[in-house]
C-alpha cells in the first residue's frame, strides 16, 4: 500500500514549507506571546502538522492498495436434456442412476474446482442448485442445439479461467451448426460423456416427409414419404394418410431387409380451403424401441386459386422471358404472356397486367388500358424505346416525361433508402449498385401522384445521382400502378447469376414488386394479424390495428380476444397498446388446432375478427434412436479432451487431475481511494487544531 498524487512527489516539500512558514510566523515572529519555550515549540509543531496536512490534501493524494484474487479453474458441465436420450432401452437408467453418478462426480470435482452446470436442448438452462435434480421434467427437450450451448459458454466465460467443458450427450443434433465446428471456436478443452445406445433396435419410422406448404383448391398436391425400418425383415406395415377420420391413402409395405428404406410418392386432392391438417401413420410392430416416430402430422394451406398475371408486349423482347421466369418462381402466380396483336382474352380474369413498351406508336391500345384501369386491375408499365411517351403521359400514371426527343441514354439503379412500401434482403440491396444500366428515355420527369417514399430506385447517370426515378409506384383510391423507366431487365438476371450463381435477387425484386401491386388493400377498421402455424416451443403472437372513421390508426380502445381449442376451452387475453397499434404474446400453447375471436368497440360500433391457427409438434428427436458416439469422440479428440462412458466417471476425474495446464490463477487488482475521503484524516486534522486551541486557551492565550 502506498500514496500517490496527481503532482510530482517533490511538491510535498512545498507542503512542508507552507507548514513551517505558517507556524514560524505565528509562534516565533510574534514577540507578544508570553508562553514558555517548550509550549511554543509544541504549538508550532501542532500548527505545522495541521497546515502541512491540509496543503498535502490539495495535491489530491490517492491511497493505492493491491488486492490479490485467486480464481479456481471453471469446469462447465453441459447435460443434454433432449428426448432422444431416453428413447433407448436404458431410459430408466438415465432418469435415475445416471444422475446419482453424475452428481457424485460433481461433488468430487467441486472440492478443487468451480463447477458450473447446464441443461441444454432447444434452450439453455443454468442449474443454480448444488447438483442436477431428478425430475419428470428432465429429457423433454424437442430439439438439440449444440451451437446454442457453445454460444452461451463463449459469451459468459470468455477470458475466464475455464479448465474444460464436459459435454454429456448422445451426439444427435437437429438444430444449429455442426458441434465439431462451433466447439473449435471456444478454445477450451472438451471432454465428452457418450450417452445413449448405438445398437440398432427394432423400429419402423417415418424418416422424412417432403411436401409443399401451399396447395390450391381442387388441385392435387404431392407428398413424398421416406419409410425406414430396422430389424423388421419379413414384416408388413400399413402406411395411411388421414384427414380427420377419413383415410385418403393406404398402402401395404413389405419390409425385405433388416436395413430397409423405401420412398412412397402419392397425391392428395385439395378439397377445402384454409389450413388443413393431415395425419400420416405407420402401423406399429410389437417390441419396437419407440412408437413415437410411427406417425406425424403435416399442415397444408389450401388457397382458393393462383393469382393470374398477364404480360402484354408490343413486340418480342428478352425482358419478357426474364420477367416471366422471375414471376413463375413464385408458386402463387400463374403467368401468361402475349403480344398485343395476339391478345383476345377477357381482361377481368387477371390480377395484374404488365405492359411492356405499351402504349406504343404502332399499338396505342388506350381503350384496352382504360378497360384495365376501369376494372381496377393494377398495372406495371415497362417503358422503352418503343413506348409512345405522349400517350403514356395521357394515362395519368403518376409521372410524365416532357422535353423528350427520342434520345436514349443508360442509367444504373441507385437504391432509395427512404423507400417504405416493401423491403428487399441485404444480399439484394448489396447487388443493386453493381447492376448493369438500363436504357432510358432522356427528358424531364414531372412528378404527379408519386413521392420520394414510393421510389424504389433512382437513376444514376455517369456516376451522378439523378432525382428522376428508375422504378416507382403510385396509388389512388382504386388501384396501384408501377413504372419501370427502362428496358434491359434481362441483363440484371444474367448479372445476378454471374455474381451469385442464382437468380434469387432478380426474382426477389420483381416478386416483391408484383406482390405489392397485386395485393388488395384491406380497408376494414379492425385487423388482427397472426401466422397460421406455430411450433410447440414457439410463443403465439398477434398484432392488431384499429382505425377510426377517418381511417387513422388509433390505440385507445381495448381489444379482447378469446382463443378456443378443439375441446372449447377458452383462453381469454387483452391486447397491449404499442406506439400506434396493438400486440399480444399469448405464450406457448399445447399442440392442437385453435380458433380465435377478437373484438373492439370504437364509439358506438363494435368490430369482430375471427381466424384459426395450429400449434405443431416438433417430433424430430424421435426420428433417430441410434446414438452418434462417433461425433462425441471427434468432439473431444479435436478439442484436447477424451471421450468416456457413463460408468467411467472415475476415469474422467483422473484425466482432469493429471493435466498440468489446469491451475488456479492469481491476479492482482489495484484499488485507489481518495485520501481526502478518509474519515480518519479529517479526525487527525481536527485533533491537531483542537489540541492547539486547547493548549493556547489553557495557557491563557487567545
Amino acid at each position: 500500500m502506498n500514496i500517490i498524487t496527481e503532482y510530482p512527489p517533490w511538491f510535498i516539500i512545498f507542503c512542508l514549507l507552507i507548514g513551517i512558514i505558517f507556524s514560524g510566523i505565528l509562534y516565533f515572529k510574534n514577540k507578544r506571546l508570553e508562553f514558555s519555550r517548550g509550549l511554543i515549540i509544541s504549538l508550532s509543531i501542532l500548527r505545522f502538522l495541521s497546515i502541512s496536512l491540509i496543503a498535502f490534501l490539495l495535491l489530491s493524494p490517492l491511497l493505492k492498495s493491491v488486492i490479490k484474487h485467486l480464481e479456481k479453474p471453471i469446469f462447465i458441465i453441459a447435460q443434454d436434456n433432449s428426448e432422444s436420450i431416453v428413447i433407448g432401452k436404458d431410459s430408466s437408467y438415465y432418469k435415475t442412476q445416471y444422475f446419482d453418478k453424475l452428481n457424485g462426480f460433481i461433488d468430487n470435482l467441486s472440492i478443487d474446482y468451480d463447477v458450473k452446470k447446464y441443461f441444454f436442448s432447444n434452450e439453455v438452462e443454468f442449474i443454480n442448485s448444488k447438483n442436477f435434480q431428478q425430475s419428470p421434467e428432465n429429457f423433454l427437450g424437442n430439439q438439440t442445439d449444440f451451437e446454442l450451448m457453445f454460444d452461451e459458454i463463449d459469451i459468459r466465460y470468455s477470458n475466464r479461467n475455464v479448465g474444460a467443458v464436459i459435454l454429456a450427450s448422445d451426439g444427435l443434433y437437429n438444430k444449429g451448426k455442426n458441434p465439431l465446428y462451433v466447439a473449435r471456436q471456444t478454445g477450451f478443452p472438451v471432454y465428452s460423456i457418450a450417452l445413449g445406445d448405438t445398437n440398432i433396435q427394432k423400429d419402423i419410422l417415418l424418416e422424412h416427409l417432403n411436401y409443399n406448404r401451399i396447395a390450391y383448391l381442387n388441385n392435387e398436391f404431392p407428398i413424398e414419404i421416406l419409410v425406414k425400418a430396422n430389424k423388421c425383415k419379413n414384416l408388413n406395415a400399413k402406411l395411411e394418410v388421414l384427414k380427420g377420420n377419413d383415410v385418403l391413402f393406404s398402402q401395404l409395405i413389405d419390409i425385405t431387409s433388416d436395413k430397409f428404406l423405401e420412398t412412397v410418392k402419392l397425391n392428395i386432392e385439395a378439397k377445402k380451403t384454409g389450413l388443413q391438417k393431415y395425419k400420416i401413420k405407420l402401423s406399429p410392430f410389437e417390441n419396437e424401441i419407440t412408437y413415437a416416430n410411427n406417425e406425424r402430422y403435416i399442415f397444408i394451406d389450401i388457397l382458393d386459386s393462383k393469382q393470374k398475371i398477364l404480360i402484354l408486349a408490343n413486340s418480342p423482347h428478352p425482358d419478357i422471358a426474364a420477367l416471366k421466369s422471375a414471376l413463375e418462381s413464385n408458386i402463387n402466380y400463374e403467368v401468361e404472356d402475349y403480344l398485343i396483336k395476339d391478345f383476345s382474352e377477357q381482361i377481368s380474369k387477371y390480377s395484374l397486367v404488365v405492359l411492356h413498351q405499351l402504349p406504343s406508336t404502332e399499338n396505342p391500345e388506350l381503350s384496352l388500358i382504360n378497360r384495365i384501369k376501369n376494372s381496377k386491375i393494377p398495372i406495371l408499365f415497362v417503358v422503352g424505346n418503343q413506348t409512345a411517351i405522349n400517350q403514356l403521359n395521357k394515362l395519368e400514371s403518376g409521372i410524365s416525361i416532357s422535353d423528350h426527343k427520342n434520345i436514349f441514354i443508360e442509367a444504373q439503379a441507385s437504391l432509395n433508402d427512404k423507400f417504405s412500401l416493401f423491403e428487399l434482403s441485404e444480399a439484394t440491396n448489396n447487388l443493386i449498385s453493381t447492376l448493369p444500366p438500363l436504357v432510358i428515355n432522356f427528358g424531364t420527369y414531372n412528378k404527379g401522384l408519386s413521392n420520394a417514399s414510393n421510389i424504389l430506385f433512382y437513376q444514376k447517370i455517369n456516376k451522378l445521382l439523378s432525382p428522376n426515378p428508375l422504378i416507382t409506384f403510385t396509388k389512388n383510391l382504386d388501384f396501384k400502378t408501377g413504372i419501370i423507366f427502362g428496358e434491359g431487365l434481362w441483363r440484371w438476371k444474367l448479372f445476378d447469376f454471374s455474381y451469385n450463381s442464382n437468380h434469387n435477387s432478380f426474382n426477389e425484386i420483381f416478386n416483391k414488386t408484383i406482390q405489392y401491386l397485386s395485393v388488395k388493400e384491406d380497408k376494414s377498421n379492425f385487423k388482427v394479424l397472426c401466422k397460421n402455424s406455430f411450433n410447440e416451443n414457439e410463443n403465439v403472437e398477434f398484432d392488431a390495428q384499429v382505425y377510426n372513421q377517418s381511417y387513422e390508426l388509433i390505440n385507445e380502445p381495448e381489444i379482447e380476444i378469446n382463443i378456443l381449442d378443439k375441446d372449447e376451452n377458452v383462453y381469454p387475453f387483452v391486447f397491449t397498446p404499442t406506439k400506434n397499434a396493438y400486440s399480444l404474446n399469448a405464450g406457448c400453447l399445447p399442440i392442437g388446432t385453435y380458433n380465435y375471436e377478437a373484438k373492439v368497440r370504437v364509439g358506438e360500433k363494435q368490430y369482430f375478427e375471427k381466424g384459426e391457427f395450429i400449434v405443431k409438434a416438433i417430433d424430430i428427436e424421435t426420428i433417430n434412436s441410434i446414438a452418434d458416439h462417433s461425433l462425441m469422440y471427434k468432439l473431444a479428440n479435436r478439442n484436447d479432451g477424451e471421450m468416456v462412458y457413463p460408468e467411467e466417471f472415475d476415469k474422467l476425474y483422473n484425466l482432469i487431475n493429471e493435466r498440468d495446464d489446469i491451475k488456479t490463477l492469481t491476479y492482482n487488482q489495484f484499488k485507489f481511494i481518495d485520501v481526502i475521503n478518509l474519515f480518519w484524516i479529517f479526525f487527525v486534522i481536527l485533533v491537531l487544531l483542537t489540541s492547539e486551541w486547547f493548549l493556547r486557551k489553557w495557557s491563557g492565550g487567545y
